[in-house]
């Protein structure tokens, strides 16, 4: 997530450097042909360009829309994991029975178990949601360019050496038992919200909590499959390629009919007046190319990139305020931005 006021130029070339120079080198050739070769043949009118880019303009806004969805609800999933992860930790620790057979030692041992689990829960989920897919930007970019792929992951994971830290997470809040499990399941995130569920009737069976404390609490485990599940739709399911690939088709198109059509209303203005359509030309163009990646990059809320939800920010806060109510004392630090980036 970008967390400053403004994108910087950095930012932007970082993702927008290599189409700047095509849409430049492009416009110079045209306008240099048609200057000094008279390749006067190649112009097209410029009404049927500005038709073009108008109908560009309302498909880049109906994909900007539908990205803009996509990572808004990707945020209100984890701003309902955060609610709910309070919710359990602080049921576990209120819901009490006062049974004598159970020893308090024992019962906070339990208890701790359960929400050091949770924390597992988060980090694992987080990790699982990283993984790329063939149509995000990661993935398509391991397989056609590894090092354009490396280097983008540089400028945005740099700063953050807990990003991928992911199995030091568990060995703290697992059993050594219950890590060594996550290789034999394909959805470790999942194994671990049922064994909670398995521990919270545990708690029930000897009569720590009662069997209404019990049902609550398996209410939030549910609400934590549901927020698995819908983040996870987001994640494999892709927004539409039909609209998504027409739209950057279009948007090539468009600007490379751009200064076919231009060039010829610049010179207009005189001899030299054809050149000025070069800067002209290689921003509006720019303009198209900008829009079209906002809402390319935004369509996928866990890919990786600076544009992402901040998960890892995220299960920070968790686990801090989930420690607190354990009676922890020795806190980690809360993620902070780096070079206007939060993970």
């Amino acid at each position: 997530m970008i967390t400053t006021k403004y994108i910087n130029y950095k930012q932007i070339l970082n993702v927008s450097g290599i189409h700047l120079i095509w849409i430049s080198i492009w416009c110079t050739l045209i306008t240099f042909l048609f200057h000094f070769f008279r390749w006067e043949w190649m112009i097209i009118p410029w009404v049927p360009v500005a038709l073009i880019g108008t109908a560009e303009a309302f498909l880049v806004g109906f994909k900007n829309n539908q990205a803009y969805d996509r990572l808004w609800e990707a945020r209100k999933i984890w701003g309902g994991i955060v609610n709910s992860s309070r919710s359990f930790a602080s049921m576990v620790y209120a819901f009490n029975t006062n049974h004598e057979e159970v020893g308090i030692f024992d019962l906070e041992d339990r208890r701790k178990k359960v929400v050091y689990r949770h924390i597992a829960w988060l980090y694992t989920f987080r990790e699982q949601l990283l993984v790329p897919t063939e149509w995000e930007h990661i993935g398509a970019e391991k397989e056609h360019s590894h090092h354009i792929n490396n280097r983008r992951n540089r400028l945005i994971k740099a700063g953050f050496p807990d990003y991928g830290r992911t199995p030091i997470f568990l060995n703290k809040y697992l059993s050594e038992e219950e890590a060594e499990l996550q290789s034999h399941y394909k959805n470790f995130a999942t194994y671990l919200v049922s064994q909670q569920a398995k521990d919270i009737n545990d708690l029930k069976n000897i009569k720590a909590i009662s069997d209404f404390n019990q049902t609550q609490l398996q209410n939030c485990l549910n609400e934590f499959y549901n927020f698995q599940g819908q983040a996870e739709r987001i994640k494999k399911f892709p927004s539409p390629r039909q609209f998504a690939s027409t739209a950057f088709i279009f948007n090539v198109l468009f600007i490379m009919l751009l200064p076919l059509g231009l060039v010829n209303e610049f010179a207009k203005l005189g001899t030299w007046g054809v050149w000025y359509s070069i800067p002209f030309c290689i921003i509006i163009g720019w303009i198209y190319i900008i829009m079209e990646l906002v809402g390319d990059y935004s369509e996928n809320p866990f890919a990786g990139l600076m544009f992402d939800i901040p998960m890892l920010s995220i299960c920070r806060n968790i686990e801090i305020d989930l420690l607190q109510m354990t009676g922890e004392t020795e806190l980690p630090d809360p993620i902070s931005s780096k070079n206007g980036v939060l993970v």
